[in-house]
């Protein structure tokens, strides 16, 4: 009698993995995501087309017109800068202002550099001190001038005050042109750079401390670090806060229109105050916006000349 042998089951065979595909995407999603997108963008081109870019072609066509804004335009085409050039006046505020651009690159650019280097030695009390620093930034700048006119008045302000119990003074700080534009100055710097020392603070914070200690290693002093070490460093946040500087102290209006109104003698007379004049003293709106179009174009020129010129600052 023959034996069983249970028949062995067949060798399952391998299945071939069945590709997943990746679900289609629906025929106009895109193009509706795409719609959706500029349907809410459009709300603020819209806003920033009419507050921004309009009035700017608005100021371009009336720098070729005559007009008080009441009375139709009258199209005069180059009258208005041929007839500022031949203004006096247009030297004299062009002059003040790169005065002024100097004596703040001078005494304003160092001046938040030089505190934020000492305030990053501070350990306690630094809050303190950088709320101090600050301080002068949320002041309205119409408080903060008047606060400082106070300060140089020739016959009880406090300057005076105190240069005079050691001998020196009276000094009148506004009324002479030889000492106006400097007293802008310092009032400027003070009121401006506590945002200035704030970056420069952060900025700091980032610098590695074993550069610090590889200098001090090699026998470098203090000046040696800031210079060799805490300079290269800030470059680039350097380079950023000099451009702009330049372009806010070119625009200087406020201090001089409160402060002396440009005098003594014109000595205070800016660019920005010269067009406030034209506009809203003689009525020359036409002249105006013929001035504010060669600032931008300066201002421009300026910004690209720079920044082509620091290109390298950024990249090493």
């Amino acid at each position: 009698m023959a034996l069983l042998t249970p028949s062995r089951r067949p060798a399952a065979v391998a299945k071939e993995p069945v590709p997943r595909t990746l679900p289609q995407r629906r025929r106009g999603s895109g193009s509706r995501k795409q719609f959706t997108a500029w349907l809410f963008l459009v709300p603020a081109l819209l806003v920033f087309g009419l507050f921004a870019w309009w009035p700017i072609v608005r100021s371009l066509l009336l720098s070729f017109q005559k007009t008080n804004l009441v009375e139709p335009a009258v199209w005069v085409g180059l009258d208005n800068f041929r007839t500022l050039f031949d203004d006096p006046l247009l030297g004299t505020a062009v002059g003040n202002t790169l005065f002024f651009v100097a004596l703040g690159l001078l005494i304003g650019f160092p001046a938040p550099l030089i505190l934020a280097a000492i305030m990053s030695t501070v350990r306690r009390g630094a809050g303190v001190y950088r709320f101090l620093v600050y301080l002068p930034v949320v002041i309205p700048p119409v408080v903060a001038i008047l606060l400082w006119k106070w300060l140089y008045d020739p016959g009880s302000g406090l300057f005076n005050n105190v240069l005079g119990k050691v001998g020196l003074g009276p000094y009148s700080w506004l009324e002479s042109s030889d000492s106006a534009m400097l007293s802008l100055v310092l009032e400027a710097t003070w009121a401006g750079m506590g945002g200035a020392v704030l970056i420069y603070l952060a900025a700091m914070v980032g610098i590695p401390g074993e550069l610090y200690e590889a200098a001090e290693m090699d026998g470098a002093g203090i000046w040696r670090r800031i210079w060799h070490v805490m300079l290269p460093q800030l470059r680039s946040v350097i380079g950023l806060l000099l451009l702009v500087q330049l372009i806010n102290t070119v625009q200087v209006f406020t201090e001089p229109y409160v402060f002396t109104g440009g005098g003594p003698e014109n000595s205070t007379l800016t660019v920005l105050l010269l067009i406030f004049r034209y506009a809203f003293q003689d009525g020359e709106y036409g002249q105006a916006a013929a001035l504010s179009f060669l600032m931008v174009l300066a201002l421009a020129l300026l910004s690209a000349v720079y920044l082509r010129a620091t290109r390298s600052w950024s990249t090493s």
